[in-house]
């Protein structure tokens, strides 16, 4: 086994889709999940000034909201609904990232270490993020139910003698939908979930492959500015195809509660147009986009320096 004594210059990082020769790849359930922890941590503030300007109408936009949550909720209303994510990210990121590298291995029928000469084509890097995309929604539906819910608490911590929120955590909040809506409440807006993310998982890795392979010369492996730069730009692209779907499936898991009860998707599709115009369907969009760049590119480094690292 070797070791770094401190004179050798280290390796490059490894590419999902390329493997240096000598190089075999950890099993994926560990890297992804550490990546992803730490993107989450740096996104859930953002994630929250998110959820609630697509759920609520009391803000006028992205700062006003900032400010009405730090000031009546301290700065760990910013927190909220984030226990849950944390517990399931290392589940979610293995299944998204683990089903993504085994599709690319059956669609291409090459070994991690023939990618290198064959990169894979777009066409199956886009089918394998879907297929990953799709996996992942089915796993994060009821997560992501909580997270929103716990999200949309905008009660500040309990006080002597104001009214206790509605759910008082995570598990509080998932015994409450399962014994109020029955074990089909916890995929609540699970559809839009799918909808939303099978496509743009197949943009995102689509986005972060031919970006890193314009950067890289053939037959190398990309730097570590080149990786966080092609895993910002896939988070954002893909964000930006994802925001509409994005809004449905938050006011969906949301209904009943402090919005109205909607009949399906197209329903509340049509609903909220008809009430608040098309701009609704991009509301979050900017502070999406600001969030997917730093989390994406934290998480794709760290996803490759961990592939190194445990290589």
């Amino acid at each position: 086994m070797q070791t770094y004594n401190g004179t050798e210059k280290l390796k490059p990082f490894q590419h999902p889709a390329r493997s240096v020769d000598q190089q075999t790849a950890p099993p994926l359930p560990h890297s992804p999940g550490a990546s992803g922890a730490l993107g989450l941590v740096l996104g859930h503030p953002f994630d929250t000034v998110k959820v609630r300007l697509q759920t609520q109408n009391t803000y006028r936009g992205i700062v006003d909201c900032m400010v009405k949550t730090y000031r009546h909720e301290s700065l760990l209303g910013f927190f909220k609904g984030m226990s849950f994510p944390i517990a399931s990210i290392a589940v979610v990121n293995s299944v998204l990232f683990g089903v993504y590298s085994n599709s690319l291995l059956v669609l291409t029928a090459t070994s991690h270490q023939e990618r290198r000469a064959q990169p894979p084509s777009y066409t199956h890097v886009f089918i394998a993020g879907c297929i990953g995309g799709f996996l992942q929604a089915y796993c994060l539906a009821p997560f992501d139910l909580i997270k929103v819910r716990l999200q949309n608490q905008t009660e500040p911590r309990a006080q002597l003698g104001s009214p206790p929120p509605r759910y008082r955590g995570p598990v509080h909040c998932a015994a409450s939908i399962f014994q109020e809506e029955g074990p089909r409440g916890l995929f609540r807006g699970a559809w839009a979930l799918t909808l939303r993310d099978t496509p743009t998982l197949g943009i995102y890795f689509v986005t972060y492959e031919w970006l890193c392979r314009q950067s890289t010369p053939d037959g190398q492996n990309p730097s570590s500015a080149t990786v966080l730069v092609a895993g910002g730009f896939a988070g954002i692209t893909s964000w930006a195809t994802a925001t509409p779907l994005d809004v449905i499936k938050s006011r969906m898991q949301m209904a009943g509660l402090k919005q109205r009860e909607y009949r399906g998707m197209l329903d509340c599709m049509v609903s909220s147009a008809r009430q608040e115009g098309l701009g609704v369907f991009f509301r979050g969009l900017t502070i999406n986009s600001a969030r997917a760049f730093p989390v994406n590119a934290v998480t794709f480094l760290s996803y490759e320096y961990l592939l190194h690292a445990w290589g």
